[in-house]
């Protein structure tokens, strides 16, 4: 039984697909962020469409870890893309959280799954926290943008802002769960989701 439970090449193959598809829709939709009013907006429109992708890949999870190194390959991306390496501690710690979340539902609940998924998407509040915590420096690496960009993105991630990002990005995490999971019912009969 303990054999069972130990990640297997197909499941790093699967982590390995379903990260690069992430990966590659999240820039997409991170190309938004160029626009300031839409960068908070980042945190509601990225979970839920990201959502029907990741609902295809807990279909194939199955065994504790994977959700984890999801999360932590989606912070490194991020990080290697300049956002810093917050991103790669939240997706340390809220992939860890996922997977215990999902493995408490025995990876067949579709609750602990759309709760699991939210979870995983607090991940992307490492991309913001160097605006909280450190403008100065974040801005600095902005200064291509112009002044205009700085000054009205300074004036809409207010300290205020940061409590509802986290919060956005949890619950349209569940949103998009809950889409993808309308959108992905039969994979979701198929892998005894229920």
């Amino acid at each position: 039984m303990k054999n069972n439970q130990k990640l297997k090449g197909k499941d790093l193959i699967n982590i390995g697909i379903y990260a690069a598809i992430y990966c590659v829709l999240m820039t997409c939709i991170a190309m938004l962020g160029y626009i300031p009013i839409m960068m908070p907006m980042l945190a509601v429109i990225g979970p839920i469409i990201l959502g029907i992708p990741m609902m295809l890949f807990y279909t194939k999870v199955k065994k504790f870890g994977m959700i984890t190194i999801m999360a932590t390959i989606v912070g490194i991306y991020l990080c290697v893309t300049g956002m810093g390496f917050w991103p790669i501690i939240f997706g340390v710690v809220f992939g860890f959280l996922a997977d215990l979340i999902a493995k408490s539902g025995s990876y067949a609940s579709v609750k602990k799954t759309i709760l699991s998924y939210g979870t995983f998407c607090v991940l992307l509040f490492g991309n913001y926290l160097p605006l909280y915590i450190d403008r100065e420096g974040y801005f600095s690496t902005r200064q291509s943008f112009g002044a205009e960009y700085i000054n009205t993105l300074g004036n809409i991630m207010q300290p205020w802002t940061a409590p509802v990002l986290i919060v956005a990005a949890f619950v349209c995490g569940m949103l998009g769960a809950l889409l993808g999971k309308a959108l992905l019912k039969k994979h979701f009969v198929k892998a005894g989701i229920v």
